[in-house]
Parts: C-alpha cells; structure tokens; sequence
C-alpha cells in the first residue's frame, strides 16, 4: 500500500488497536483480586459473542456457505488468538507487573516475521531484520528484568514465562490469518468469537472446581466491559482492518507501540515503579519499529 491517505488510514487503525491493548494489561491488572483471569476470559468473549452475532445477523447469513467450509479454521482462530492468548495474559498479570507484560507483548512482531518467513519466505531488509533484532533484546531485557544472566540460571518469573507463552500463541494466530477467508469482517469476528467463547466454557468449568472463586465484585465488572466492547469487539476489528491493508508484517510492528502506551498507563493509573532496564527496553523496541518501518517506506518510494 503506497497511497498516502489509505496508509495513513491503516497506521491510524494500529495506533488506536495497541492503545486499547495496553489499556486491557492495565485493567486486567486492576482486575487481580476482583475477578478470577478465567471468568474474565469466559464473560468477555460471551458476551462479545453475543453483541457481534446480534449486529452481524445479515452477513453471517450471506456467508454461511463460507462459514461452514471454514469452520475449523476460523474456530481455531477464536481458541488461539482470542481465547488462550487471553487466558495466559490475565494469568500472567497476577504474577508480574504491566510494564514487563508490556514490553515483553513486543515480542510479538518478532514470531510474526519468523513464522512469515518459515511457511511462506516472506523476505525482510537487513533495516528489519535489526529492528527485529533490538526488538527482541528489549523483551529478553524486561523478561529477566535486567539481569540477562537469568537466562544461563533458567531463573524467570511464572508470570514472565506465561505472558512469553501468550506472544507466541498471538504471534502464530497473526500468521495464520494469511490463510483467512473471503468474507465480511463482522463475520470473520464473530465467528471466532463464538468459538473462544465455546471453548472457555470447560476450562472455566475445571478452573472452578480446582481453585473456587468468588463472583466479580463492582470493579471486576467494569473490567468485564471495557474487556468485552472495546477490547473484544473494537481492537479485534481494527486489528484485522489494519492487516487487510499493510499485511501481518508490518501491521504486527505497531504491536511495539503497547509497551509506549502501557508504561506511561502503568506508571500514572498503577503508580508502577519504572527501572533504568524498563527504559532501555522501551529505547531498544521503539528504535526496533522505526527501523522496520522506515525501510519499508523508504523502498516503496523507489522509482521502479
């Protein structure tokens, strides 16, 4: 995509999609203690399901010869990026902090380039490949906060490791949606939303007979809302809308944005401490999107 308004169009669905993502890391903290992680996931996508499916009636009608063909592709979707990602990533904020999980869901574009490159040999500019390169230092450097030697040590922290699980799940969910159908978007979100809502049904069920849980209480509830509406339904659109037009690639670079977005959110509504190795990793995943992205611009205004 070269036409400047259209581009613009596109960067600004991407701003606005990891500025509700850091947004969701920051309630999901405040939810900690209001509302188990996974009747979080489970009434989220439920009731996403339900708002989708009420407003997309008419294009699930017109797609349904589709929706059938595919059936097991775009449930997959649902089960991966919608349902486990989540799953992982409420989990792993009663463990650890915002500003880690923030910067280390940078990782993101990283899995992106390299499962474009593994199934379809999607070629990237040596400018990208150092940006992935500074990219992943940055997560390395939050996930071990600071001390990189952990890594020799095997020594991480449970939140850490489950929040890294969860790059790698949205990552490959990302790539895969090279291979999703022709249909309405409502239609291509609705679906998969049914889907995550399905499948959370047994392991909420499980959850709650291994470790019981008290119903959400007012704050648990609120976070339920902004989860379902704006994360659920409005980021996953604008997501999708901003890979139509740019491709996984280079749409999966703005997900670098969340750690910019997520700390500042972090530090003035959590009042979370910032380390000088929060820092470097925000230096080290913003220089990574600047690279990746001007190299891009720069060799699609080549004359041909």
């Amino acid at each position: 995509m070269n036409n400047r308004p259209a581009l613009l169009q596109a960067y600004g669905l991407l701003i606005l999609t990891s500025l509700i993502w850091a947004g969701n890391s920051v309630a999901g903290k405040i939810a900690a203690g209001h509302i188990d992680p996974i009747l979080l996931t489970a009434l989220r996508w439920s009731i996403a399901a339900l708002i989708i499916t009420a407003l997309s009636v008419k294009h699930l009608k017109a797609d349904w010869p589709v929706i059938v063909k595919h059936w097991p592709l775009l449930m997959a979707y649902g089960v991966s990026g919608f349902s486990l990602f989540n799953i992982f990533l409420y989990s792993a904020l009663t463990q650890t902090n915002v500003i880690n999980v923030m910067i280390e869901q940078a990782g993101i574009p990283f899995i992106i380039f390299l499962g474009n490159y593994l199934l379809f040999r999607t070629r990237a500019t040596v400018a990208q490949l150092i940006g992935f390169a500074l990219t992943l230092f940055g997560v390395i450097l939050t996930a071990t906060h600071g001390d990189i030697a952990q890594l020799l040590r095997l020594q991480f922290n449970i939140g850490d490791i489950m929040m890294l699980l969860a790059v790698l799940i949205y990552g490959g969910y990302s790539v895969s949606l090279k291979w999703k159908p022709v249909m309405h978007w409502q239609s291509l979100l609705a679906i998969p939303c049914i889907g995550a809502a399905i499948t959370c049904v047994p392991v909420l069920i499980w959850r709650y007979l291994t470790h019981p849980f008290p119903a959400p209480d007012a704050t648990g509830w609120g976070v339920v809302v902004y989860a379902s509406v704006f994360v659920a339904l409005i980021a996953s659109a604008t997501y999708i809308a901003g890979i139509e037009r740019i491709g996984a690639n280079r749409a999966g670079l703005f997900i670098n944005l969340l750690p910019i977005f997520g700390v500042f959110l972090a530090v003035i509504i959590l009042r979370e401490p910032l380390h000088t190795y929060h820092l470097i990793a925000l230096g080290l995943v913003s220089a990574g999107i600047f690279l990746s992205e001007w190299s891009r611009l720069k060799g699609a205004s080549k004359p041909t």
